[in-house]
């Protein structure tokens, strides 16, 4: 069932700790979530999503037996669990850990301890991917639209496709780094660009230098969807003419307001 509500969500919580998992709990009630389970390790919270079928887990990030990274790749590489949503709850701060977790598309990461409106905000970003509002365009129908979507990361991809698909756009052609998109841009012609900004051979900030500047689609609007935290990076990149920079993980209701902006003009 889709949920429609919060009350309707079914939630499985990856907790090792009883504390941390009543704590939890306590906080999700408080928001309106009514169905849940409570898994203690990365293999049993594996065997219940096949079981029980969730609509969102969130997990910590260590576990007794894997990472939370290891549990979402885990998730996005079976074809029975790969579609449902993924919370990461987690003190973590480093890089390395962090990255994986939102490369993989997850609809939020929430520090340890947490704000009960961060939560709730949270659960609602997860409701939008199941109940998304439709682009609002003047001039133009989202199924009528062409994307050139261009990250190194597979489960990226298909994260953003799936929030693409929630808003009318199924016509995503996909490219693995900035220069497999080079080509595809000079073959067909696309309505916008969705980029990622680390990717091998050539990144993101090149990428739209080569679209502002050699192009044939040079006007042609881009939105960097990246984990990229360098300031100077993303200044680099606001120079080099992209018209939007989205964070991951993200909200669809920013996703959706990005593209109606970068396309109001068309």
């Amino acid at each position: 069932m889709t949920p429609k509500s919060l009350a309707e969500l079914y939630v499985l919580l990856v907790e090792p700790s009883q504390p941390q998992a009543k704590y939890i709990l306590k906080q999700l009630i408080a928001a309106g979530v009514a169905n849940y389970e409570v898994a203690k390790d990365g293999q049993s919270a594996l065997a219940a999503m096949h079981m029980y079928r969730p609509n969102l887990v969130i997990s910590s990030m260590y576990l007794p037996d894997m990472t939370g990274s290891d549990l979402v790749y885990a998730m996005r590489n079976d074809e029975d669990l790969r579609d449902i949503f993924f919370m990461l709850i987690s003190s973590e701060t480093g890089f390395e850990m962090i990255d994986p977790v939102r490369q993989a598309g997850v609809t939020a990461i929430l520090p340890k301890p947490f704000e009960s409106d961060q939560l709730k905000r949270a659960l609602f970003n997860t409701l939008d991917m199941f109940n998304p509002k439709s682009l609002e365009l003047e001039k133009l129908n989202a199924e009528d639209l062409k994307v050139l979507l261009v990250d190194d990361s597979l489960t990226a991809r298909n994260h953003i496709k799936r929030v693409l698909a929630s808003l009318g756009i199924d016509n995503v052609i996909e490219a693995d780094d900035g220069a497999s998109a080079v080509p595809l841009l000079e073959e067909q012609f696309f309505d916008f660009v969705v980029t990622d900004y680390n990717m091998p051979k050539m990144d993101g900030k090149a990428l739209i230098e080569h679209i502002r500047n050699s192009s044939s689609q040079g006007s042609i609007p881009i939105l960097m969807v990246t984990s990229e935290g360098n300031l100077n990076n993303l200044a680099a990149v606001e120079q080099a003419g992209v018209s939007g920079i989205c964070d991951k993980p993200f909200e669809t209701d920013t996703v959706r307001a990005m593209i109606q902006n970068m396309l109001s003009d068309i």
